[in-house]
């Protein structure tokens, strides 16, 4: 069996990726810095980065779901183990950031725009292929970061605030179909050296999308809109809250900006096709 080495294998996309890979008869060298015991009946072996020695091992293909940013720092461990194909978790957000009124913000467009040139530019060097996957709003198994959270400021206040008339379009994108186009790009040629949009199989505002936050919670939707200024405070207030830290007032001036992105590329080359935003249960958390 040929090996793959992820990266952030217990990121969220990771949870879905790999049973994906066991189906394909992967072996499995999954890295987390928490420590997982690793079972005699399974093809995931689990090791921690910093333990990590190659022994000789060959690890030709690796998948990043952790920051992409933190993977110049393998750079040499891919060498040592042959890597031969890099495939990278990026975002949309190198490009929908970029003008943010929040420095912050910019900042994270110009390190998540870095870091696809590091790996590019590394990867020609030693000829290894690269692709670097960029998907829009990632939502999921009720570990993400997007609509998880809508789903948990709903449970904890009951409504959920909304500047102007929160029009701006949004294309979520499930972890599990990002998980699948992660696998469509191994060996894939039409793959090699290139970087794709992944957004989600729908297109809706932001507004009709926390709706459906509230009607998969069996909650009728209750929202308080508030104007700009008025927004910024409520940050600051919630951001007392150490889940809300990351909270800006950015993020509500982006509710009414479209943030779409084509996968045309994606499907062609991947044969990416995502579901609709229908969230289930399993897509909150618990």
């Amino acid at each position: 069996k040929s090996w793959v080495g992820v990266l952030g294998a217990t990121s969220l996309v990771g949870s879905g990726l790999l049973p994906l890979l066991t189906e394909r008869g992967q072996q499995i060298a999954a890295f987390s810095r928490r420590p997982h015991k690793t079972e005699a009946a399974t093809s995931i072996t689990w090791l921690e980065p910093e333990k990590f020695l190659t022994d000789g091992r060959c690890i030709p293909v690796w998948i990043c779901l952790a920051p992409i940013w933190v993977l110049p720092e393998y750079f040499d461990w891919l060498v040592e183990c042959g890597a031969k194909q890099v495939v990278a978790l990026s975002s949309t957000s190198r490009f929908s950031k970029a003008d943010s009124s929040d420095p912050v913000e910019q900042a994270l467009a110009c390190k998540f725009a870095a870091s696809e040139d590091q790996l590019s530019a590394w990867a020609q060097a030693h000829g290894v292929a690269w692709t670097v996957l960029r998907p829009t709003l990632i939502y999921g198994f009720g570990r993400d970061s997007n609509v998880s959270e809508i789903a948990r400021l709903i449970r904890r206040f009951g409504f959920f605030p909304l500047l102007g008339n929160a029009d701006g379009l949004r294309q979520p994108v499930h972890a599990q179909d990002l998980a699948t186009a992660c696998v469509a790009a191994l060996g894939n040629p039409a793959a090699e050296n290139r970087a794709f949009n992944l957004s989600g199989g729908e297109i809706l505002p932001y507004r009709q999308l926390v709706e459906r936050v509230f009607a998969a919670m069996g909650r009728r939707p209750r929202f308080f809109s508030v104007p700009l200024w008025t927004f910024h405070a409520a940050v600051i207030l919630l951001r007392l809250f150490p889940r809300y830290r990351k909270w800006s007032g950015a993020m509500a001036e982006r509710m009414n900006r479209d943030l779409v992105f084509d996968h045309a590329e994606a499907t062609q080359a991947l044969d990416f096709s995502p579901r609709a935003f229908v969230l289930t249960r399993g897509d909150l958390p618990g």
